[in-house]
Order: structure tokens, then C-alpha cells, then sequence
């Protein structure tokens, strides 16, 4: 206790805001988001708009482009326009604009579950998931670029600055546990994607939320999180009544302090983060089977594994949004399913790392009764071009006009198709989907109308499909 008419011994506004930067910042972004969520939803007509059926979401994103080609959409007509010229599509929609021919897939096509979904050989394991997943064959991108597309999938916008939808859902909805975050990111341990921790920001919103990265190719996952061992308990305990006693006597004293008191309290939460996250991430006390299920042991996952049971694990304990990235790293050597030089020895590797664990959570979530509140979504920013890149190259081109995505689980029709690209996968052929129709859906199925989301800025009352969107009521059960 300070002495009458001595100076403190230790400025309580010196002592948090020094600290701020380290695991009591994360904690107070959180603490924050939870508050201002709550104040969100009074600006954003009474969240939610109607019943929603979807509790939570996990998104993963396949970084590079994937091929719908050579994955969910079959086109037999490929086949017979091999080594020809594609003519009359118009102008080369490539990044790179180099003339090439048609290339056949270069995988194999059958038939899978009661629905008759067809899949490539590249994908065996979510080949299995056919019956439980609804595709759309006619996604439809602005951009052939990887990081205003990337930016495009995950915000709405090619311009970097704006929230991602992530960021809108935290703002919106909050979590379901106040010990952990509402959005948590998931990053390939192998490489950032384009455009980085844009891709996860909270743009114009306040930034408390911002998605929250793991490090995933660490064993801490948020910096200095774990209390070292040579803390005593008792001491720890002690540290803990010292600093409660101190923001008692602050906060006493300074009772209209509302934002300095959130940054007393973001420690308390920050004090409960220190056993949650670790135990939230730490898969030891998975069963055999489970790790196997996920193909955790095996090295061609690359990490991608631990992720995707890791997303699980923070699902069911009340967090809102879990993205996880599935590639990074663009330059060279490229880890990512950017495809240019030689496709097939691409999206092997890419999908030796992909293609297991997500059918394993897919089947986790199912097996746990976790499936029917969870949207499960699987996105890439583009997919590839019909033609190669290069007379006699054997990769593929970046392609916005047509590509494949899909939704599985809350509020989804299981073994649908929608949309359809033309003959060569070059152009929708019919119902068109567009990335806000993507995200209005995405947000209807959380019970929230996209066109009432909004915070405003600069003027204008801004929202994630800005002026754009509409549901694809045909998908939803």
C-alpha cells in the first residue's frame, strides 16, 4: 500500500500499459471484442435477424488456386479437345496471358456415393464425403491476381483495409467461451499466404477483431503465454491477489474509468488464456484412433494435420470462426497449389497435405453430433485455366470465370450440385455465384442478414457484400 503523501511506488497506468504488448494485449483485444460485439449487435438491428443454423464456422482456404479441373468439376469435353485451340472464349483470362491448348485433366474422374458426385482420383479421401457436401461449380472471381482475389474470398474486396469476414462475425456474434477468442487462424506451418495477416484484419472495425494467429509451427501458440516453471504456485498465487488488489484500489478510485477498468479485467481473462489455450491446443489427449483418423503422424501432412484436428478442438470449446490455411509461401520454392509450371506435380504435394485431414474433420465433426451446427466451408480464390500456360507446358493458368467451391453441414443441402460451368470449365454456364452471394449465404446461415451487418465509416454504412449479394436459397435445407 502507497504511504500518505508519498508518490505510488508503481503507476498502475505505467505497469498495464507496459505490458500491454504481450499476452495481456491479446487478451484485452478479446476483452474488447466481447464488449464491443455486445455493442455490435445493439448497431446492427438486434443480432441475430432470425434463427440461425449454424453456430460456428471453419473455413478452409486452399491457397494458390486450386483446380476445378482437375478436383470436383468433370469435363469429359476436355478430353476430346485435347492439343486443339479453344476457340471462341475471347481473350485469355490468365495472370499471364500466355496462348496455350486444351488440356485434358490430368486425373482420373468416377462417380462416388449414393449422390454420383464425380471426384478425381487426386482426392480419395474427400471423395468419401460426396453425400455430405454441397458444391458449387460456378464460383465467380474479380480478380486474376492471388492477393486481390485472396483478399476478395476472405474480406469482399480486392483492396486490402477492409474486415474480413471473420472480423465481421466477431463483431457481430462474439463467442460462445470467454476464455478463448471468438476468431482463431490457423496458418500453414509451411508459409504465410498473399497479402499475409490482410487476409485476417478487421479493416475499419475496431481492432480488437482481428482474428488471432496460432503459431502453428511452434509449440507456444501465442507468444509468452505459457507461466514459466520456476514460478512457484504459491508465488504465482500471490502475484495474482497483488495485482486483484491493485486494480481493486484503481478502480475504486476511478470509478468512470470504463476502458482503463476493460484493462484491468483483459488480465483476469489473460490469467484464464494461460490454461485454455494450452490445453485448447494441446492434442495429447486425443485417442490413437483419432490421430490416425487425421493422419497426424504422417509427414506428407506437413503439419496441415495437427490444424485441422486443432480446429476441432477449438470449435467445440465455444470459438466462432476458425480459418485455416491450406498453402503459403508464394515465390520459390512455391508451397501452395499455384500450378504454372507442371499441374499435376503441384497439386500432388498439395493435396498429399490437404485431402486426408479435411475429410477427417469432416467425419470428426459428423461422429461427435457436431456437424449439423457447424458450416464447414472449403474455398480457394480461383481456379485454372482449360488451356495451358504455354504452347507445350504442362501447367495451367490462373482462372476466375468459373471454379468450384463448396459448403457442408449447418443449414446445407448433403449431396447437392449447384451451378454449372460451360463444356471447358472456361465460363458459368448457369446460376452464377458471386463471392458476395458466397459470404450473404455464409452470414444467413449464422442468422444474420447481410445487408444489415453494417458499421459505419467514412460515411457510409459499410458491410462485408457491400452493395451486392444474394442468398442462394436453392443450396439451403
Amino acid at each position: 500500500m502507497n504511504q500518505p503523501g508519498l508518490p505510488p511506488v508503481l503507476s498502475r497506468r505505467h505497469f498495464l500499459s507496459s505490458t500491454a504488448h504481450g499476452l495481456g494485449g491479446v487478451a484485452l483485444a478479446w476483452l474488447l471484442s466481447r464488449d464491443q460485439a455486445r455493442a455490435g449487435v445493439a448497431s446492427s438491428a438486434r443480432l441475430p435477424h432470425h434463427a440461425a443454423k449454424a453456430k460456428r464456422v471453419v473455413q478452409i482456404f486452399c491457397c494458390g488456386g486450386v483446380s476445378h479441373l482437375e478436383t470436383f468439376d468433370y469435363k469429359p469435353e476436355l478430353e476430346r479437345m485435347h492439343g486443339k485451340t479453344l476457340e471462341g472464349k475471347g481473350e485469355n483470362l490468365g495472370f499471364f496471358g500466355q496462348p496455350g491448348k486444351v488440356m485434358k485433366s490430368v486425373y482420373d474422374f468416377r462417380r462416388h456415393g449414393q449422390s454420383g458426385g464425380w471426384v478425381s482420383s487426386l482426392l480419395p479421401h474427400l471423395a468419401g464425403c460426396v453425400d455430405d457436401v454441397c458444391f458449387i461449380h460456378s464460383m465467380y472471381a474479380k480478380s486474376n491476381n492471388h492477393t486481390p482475389a485472396t483478399f476478395q474470398m476472405n474480406s469482399g474486396f480486392t483492396l486490402n483495409g477492409f474486415p474480413s469476414m471473420g472480423a465481421w462475425l466477431s463483431y457481430g456474434l462474439g463467442t460462445e467461451n470467454e476464455n478463448l477468442p471468438a476468431f482463431v487462424v490457423l496458418p500453414d506451418p509451411r508459409g504465410l499466404i498473399a497479402g499475409g495477416s490482410i487476409n485476417w484484419t478487421s479493416g475499419f472495425l475496431p481492432a480488437n477483431h482481428q482474428g488471432v494467429p496460432f503459431r502453428t509451427n511452434s509449440r507456444e501458440p501465442i507468444a509468452d503465454l505459457h507461466t514459466p516453471e520456476r514460478i512457484p504456485s504459491k508465488a504465482r498465487a500471490a502475484d495474482m491477489n497483488l495485482l486483484a488488489s491493485m486494480n481493486r484500489e484503481f478502480a475504486e478510485a476511478h470509478p468512470g474509468d470504463g476502458a482503463f477498468a476493460a484493462r484491468l479485467r483483459s488480465y483476469e481473462l489473460a490469467a484464464r488464456m494461460q490454461s485454455s489455450i494450452p490445453e485448447a491446443t494441446n492434442l495429447d489427449g486425443e485417442s490413437e484412433a483419432t490421430k490416425r483418423l487425421y493422419g497426424i503422424d504422417e509427414e506428407s501432412n506437413k503439419g496441415f494435420s495437427r490444424n485441422c484436428l486443432m480446429a476441432r478442438r477449438l470449435l467445440e470449446r465455444g470459438v466462432r470462426f476458425v480459418q485455416i490455411f491450406n498453402g503459403g509461401a508464394f515465390g520459390s520454392p512455391r508451397i501452395n497449389w499455384d500450378g504454372h509450371e507442371n499441374l499435376k506435380e503441384n497439386h500432388d504435394t498439395q493435396a498429399a497435405t490437404m485431402d486426408k485431414p479435411v475429410a477427417a474433420l469432416i467425419h470428426d465433426l459428423k461422429q461427435r453430433g457436431m456437424f449439423e451446427d457447424t458450416l464447414f466451408v472449403w474455398a480457394t480464390e480461383f481456379g485454372r485455366s482449360p488451356s495451358t500456360q504455354g504452347i507445350n507446358s504442362p501447367g495451367r493458368d490462373h482462372h476466375p470465370t468459373a471454379f468450384t467451391c463448396f459448403l457442408a453441414g449447418a443449414g446445407v443441402k448433403k449431396g447437392f450440385h449447384y451451378g454449372a460451368s460451360d463444356e471447358v470449365g472456361y465460363f458459368v454456364a448457369e446460376n452464377k455465384v458471386t463471392i458476395p452471394d458466397f459470404h450473404a449465404t455464409i452470414l444467413h446461415l449464422l442468422g444474420i442478414d447481410h445487408e444489415k451487418l453494417t458499421f459505419y465509416h467514412n460515411g457510409i454504412n459499410r458491410r462485408l457484400t457491400d452493395v451486392h449479394g444474394h442468398v442462394i436459397q436453392p443450396i439451403l435445407t
